[in-house]
């Protein structure tokens, strides 16, 4: 079964239970969507959501006769803002019919990729002379299965509008370098190894998390998957419908990329309060949105 059921609330849920609820979904979903795939079918995303922005997703295939065939199902979270307006690149995996969208996202230092969601908006726009440029942004949503809450950093007013600054020269800089600029990429090696000086004198005498407060990495080898220290700017309590069982959603900025992240209750260790951080290890997917 999904490892990332239990994010959304189905974390002693039984393959009997599951194939049960894949064909209720089938039967009646609450979200219908029909394209045209790569290779010709009538391709098919089912959903169910079992809380707020959150529930499974059936993907398949309907035949001649108008039977459904199940290729797969997997958990979704939906995120309720648009988290980057870099232009996504997409590519399909190679053993079936679901998607990557690939974003070069300067803010967080590494490529972002992320398991699309809405493959059939995907399909039905990708024809159009253009497509990419009906592009509105990228919705981000993360599933977790394990973190914990760790106390924020304290910022003087000033440091924070200064670290603000910085950011911005740096994101700049990294522009430059990514057009070819070799004075930008110069200027980027020697702040790198001004800020290796810095870290190892500091980490003689300060805890690692004191001194870095937000990071976004890859994790394991998926690519879709990182580990992420970030803010919490809010959160709420949800509950999933069916089995009663708690999740957070935690509103999260991480390296000035904004994102929301479903988590069960019982996986995340310690209170989210705003301010507070989350650390923890995370799939991320999205959405495109496109325009009207």
């Amino acid at each position: 079964m999904h490892k990332f059921l239990r994010a959304i609330g189905f974390s002693d849920i039984k393959k009997e239970e599951l194939e049960k609820i894949c064909r209720e979904i089938e039967e009646k979903p609450t979200v219908l969507k029909v394209a045209e795939d790569s290779e010709g079918n009538e391709f098919a995303e089912l959903s169910r959501e079992f809380g707020e922005f959150f529930g499974i997703s059936v993907r398949g295939t309907y035949k001649d006769d108008d039977s459904f065939e199940r290729e797969y199902y997997y958990p979704f979270f939906c995120g309720k803002v648009i988290s980057t307006t870099e232009p996504a690149e997409v590519e399909k995996h190679a053993e079936k019919e679901s998607y990557a969208g690939i974003c070069d996202e300067v803010r967080i230092g590494v490529t972002l990729i992320f398991y699309l969601q809405n493959v059939v908006d995907y399909l039905a726009v990708k024809k159009t002379k253009g497509y990419m440029n009906l592009e509105e942004g990228v919705i981000l949503g993360a599933l977790s299965t394990e973190g914990k809450i760790l106390l924020p950093v304290h910022k003087a007013e000033k440091k924070i509008k200064q670290t603000k600054n910085q950011s911005n020269d740096r994101n700049y800089l990294i522009a430059a370098a990514r057009d070819g600029d070799e004075s930008a990429i110069e200027n980027l090696t020697l702040e790198d190894i001004d800020t290796y000086s810095l870290l190892s004198r500091r980490i003689t005498h300060e805890d690692v998390l004191s001194i870095v407060d937000s990071y976004f990495m890859p994790y394991g080898i998926e690519s879709d998957q990182y580990a992420v220290l970030g803010e919490i700017l809010n959160y709420t309590l949800a509950q999933n419908e069916m089995t009663g069982e708690q999740v957070y959603i935690l509103d999260l900025v991480c390296n000035e990329l904004t994102f929301s992240l479903c988590i069960n209750r019982r996986d995340l260790l310690g209170e989210p309060q705003p301010g507070r951080r989350f650390k923890g290890n995370v799939w991320m997917q999205g959405s495109i949105k496109y325009k009207n």
